[in-house]
């Protein structure tokens, strides 16, 4: 992170040292784009306008449209989703907000808006500006450089490709004494391909002595309501759906963003006062900042940066295609999301065991070992000894052509009284966190424990690290904890600790599995989501709840992004019924669980001492992991949600990818413990059919090709039938 501030520094400081000649917008420009991005990728790069009268400049790329007046003062003055024409912007506001040293100022912005329901441009010359406010030096604009320097060489990937757009930054400064020498930019990232903009903020501080930040709120937009209502809060009433917001400041376990965000706030807005809501309640008013952070001190010469605001503009209600918007944006903006190693999680007594998977991975296709919690392998422990062991271990690996790596709990365990979070209630180490009791990372034991995991890493050339339970936004009110100050800034400090860690990891080419919302700044994978206990349940229940899984966890998700799980041995309790071992007496049923999971496009986490007993296993294994890897890439693809498995009938999905010869596979299951017959419409639109009625190529698992035609709405009809309790696969072309 601190290598890419000072790339970013130095970037800004030629930038700011060069005229800029930018190409003149036109109106010809300002029309609704007629492809679909999400079928056939567009065009158009990334580009920065100005306007024919010099007083505005203009971020377009084809799908997104963003205007701002530079004089007297820099302002939003319009913020256009170019798929549908939707205007999401209604008044003009401050670029951003600072509190500094308990005073909070504006970062540009302009004034003289009374009807604040909608804007008009020949408005804006009559706005000024206030001489309190922070205001606007000069521009730069620059390539867009890339967020984390990903060594992604270790792994297979969707996409190797860091994103490609332009940067405009905006330097302000302020002319009241008190503030001389704090220069604030605000930056812009657009994106070539997507109606994406990134938004965040720098400070630097040239003072002689410390400043304090108690909040940054890095965007504020007054956005047009899309909903209205005479009576009732923000709380009741449904917000933007045009923009979809998130931040790389993300944590609580949830396994979803939505419930894992910690900077979105949608506001009342009293100065709109020509609103429906009698009591000026609709949420209208867009502010983005991490509420718990109230005090970080930037020393002098020292460089503070906000969170990252990724603003996703959305054309549609229909969940399926903000899902594969929100899917498409992470396998671009952090391509690092689409690796999607096969591994095993091995539970280990002994060194044999460990030697022992490595060669069962090597001979079935597997390409990664992670050592489980409850095996023998602490990562924590960094002596000569332990070092020696994992490191002639991991080249063994390494040899076999399989990556390896280990298991660390941070969150949910106790260490100390001096080294615990302290609540900021009772003052006391007494489960105050949200795991009950819980380190700080910001204390000394914290601190050593992250300098002894990137330790054992890069000295024994693992190259995968699971870190459960990382850190949840636990507030500490410690004031001797060296990683932190007090309570003002002990989540933030935590939180770019444990950022600091990951992205450490991810420029070392170590793959990171975290049950948190960390994908922004490096991790991997999380958990699709799932209730553990659910795994002691009978394998025919697991199957059926592994498919819901599945189709619920896959709306925001990538498979790549999402591991689910398998207990080869016993697991949160049940018998007999509930594993796989001996796996050969169970050969269907782990075959069908594989079959899942890669026919889904995602890992789980196949949890136990081996992954074949008997050469008919072994051989199942061979089978399952070569059809996957024949068709990874389509698998990998985007999942369209067909129905959802409820054990009454069939259920199944379809991955969809127009830039391949291979568009479409569809997974289909039954259930039953009967025969059916079923006639289905299959939705290939996002296959790259759209506007289609012609025949495509079909064929059922490696049967005979047949054609089929579409219907005038890019559907195939299609008449199967399967067998009780079983499935089946089609691959379109």
């Amino acid at each position: 992170m601190k290598k890419y501030l000072l790339l970013f520094q130095l970037l800004l400081a030629l930038c700011f040292c060069k005229a800029q000649q930018l190409p003149v917008w036109t109106n010809d420009a300002d029309s609704i784009i007629s492809t679909d991005w999400l079928v056939k990728p567009v065009t158009s790069k990334a580009t920065v306008y100005q306007s024919a009268d010099g007083k505005d400049i203009i971020l377009y790329n084809g799908l997104v449209k963003r205007s701002f007046r530079l004089q007297p003062n820099v302002t939003c003055t319009g913020y256009k989703n170019m798929s549908n024409g939707q205007q999401l912007l209604r008044a003009v506001m401050p670029e951003a907000l600072l509190t500094i040293n308990g005073t909070r100022y504006n970062i540009g912005g302009l004034y003289g808006q009374k009807e604040r329901a909608y804007l008009l441009p020949e408005w804006l010359d009559n706005f000024k500006m206030h001489d309190s406010d922070f205001q606007f030096v000069k521009y730069a604009i620059a390539p867009i450089q890339p967020f984390l320097n990903w060594k992604s060489s270790a792994t297979w990937a969707m996409n190797k490709q860091q994103p490609t757009g332009k940067m405009v930054s905006f330097l302000f400064q302020s002319k009241l004494p008190a503030l001389q020498g704090v220069d604030v930019t605000v930056n812009y990232e657009l994106y070539d391909g997507l109606p994406l903009i990134v938004k965040w903020l720098s400070i630097i501080n040239h003072q002689n002595q410390s400043i304090t930040i108690n909040r940054a709120v890095n965007e504020v937009l007054a956005m047009v309501e899309e909903e209205s209502a005479v009576v009732g809060s923000t709380e009741q009433m449904q917000k933007q759906h045009g923009i979809y917001i998130e931040t790389n400041y993300a944590f609580n376990n949830a396994m979803r963003y939505d419930l894992s965000d910690q900077t979105t706030h949608w506001l009342a807005d009293s100065s709109y006062t020509s609103q429906v809501n009698y009591n000026y309640q609709t949420p209208c008013l867009l502010e983005v900042y991490p509420a718990k952070v109230t005090g970080v001190e930037l020393a002098p010469k020292d460089t503070f940066t906000s969170v990252r605001s990724y603003e996703l503009l959305m054309d549609s209600y229909d969940r399926e295609r903000r899902g594969l918007a929100i899917r498409k944006m992470y396998s671009v903006v952090a391509p690092w999301t689409t690796a999607n190693p096969i591994f095993m999680h091995l539970v280990s007594k002994n060194d044999e065991e460990v030697i022992k998977a490595i060669d069962q991975c090597h001979a079935t296709g597997y390409e990664a070992l992670i050592l489980s919690f409850g095996s023998h392998c602490n990562i924590e422990d960094t002596s000569a000894s332990n070092i020696a062991k994992w490191k002639k271990l991991a080249g063994y690996a390494h040899q076999k052509g399989v990556l390896i790596g280990g298991y660390s709990l941070f969150s949910s365990r106790r260490i100390s009284d001096e080294d615990d979070v302290i609540d900021p209630v009772t003052g006391l180490p007494d489960k105050g966190a949200f795991f009950g009791n819980a380190p700080c990372l910001g204390s000394k034991w914290g601190l050593a424990y992250i300098a002894k995991l990137k330790y054992f890493i890069s000295h024994t050339g693992f190259n995968l690290f699971e870190n459960d339970g990382p850190y949840p936004g636990d507030v500490c009110a410690s004031t001797t904890h060296p990683g932190h100050k007090n309570l003002d800034d002990s989540q933030w400090k935590q939180m770019q600790l444990q950022k600091e860690l990951y992205h450490w990891c991810n420029e070392h080419g170590v793959y990171v599995n975290a049950p948190d919302w960390y994908f922004l700044d490096g991790t991997n994978k999380i958990a699709i989501g799932y209730r553990e206990v659910n795994f002691s349940l009978p394998r025919e229940q697991q199957m059926i709840l592994n498919r819901q899984n599945i189709y619920d966890g896959l709306w925001e998700k990538t498979s790549s992004m999402s591991w689910g799980f398998v207990p080869l041995t016993k697991y949160q309790g049940g018998g007999a019924e509930a594993v796989l071992e001996p796996l050969s007496e169970h050969l269907k049923d782990y075959k069908q669980l594989m079959m899942q999971y890669y026919g889904a496009g995602v890992q789980a986490c196949y949890r136990g001492p081996r992954l074949y007993d008997t050469d008919s296993t072994k051989q199942a294994v061979i089978n399952t992991i070569h059809w996957y890897k024949k068709y990874r890439d389509i698998l990998n693809s985007p999942l369209i949600h067909l129905r959802r498995a409820d054990g009454r009938d069939w259920d199944g999905w379809l991955h969809v990818n127009p830039q391949l010869s291979t568009k479409g596979l569809l997974l289909l299951f039954n259930p039953l413990k009967e025969t059916i017959t079923r006639t289905i419409k299959v939705p290939l639109y996002y296959a790259g059919y759209a506007g289609l009625s012609g025949n495509i190529t079909l064929t059922e698992k490696e049967g005979t090709a047949r054609n089929i035609k579409l219907n005038k709405n890019e559907e195939l009809t299609l008449q199967f039938t399967l067998a009780p309790e079983s499935y089946t696969w089609y691959v379109l072309e």
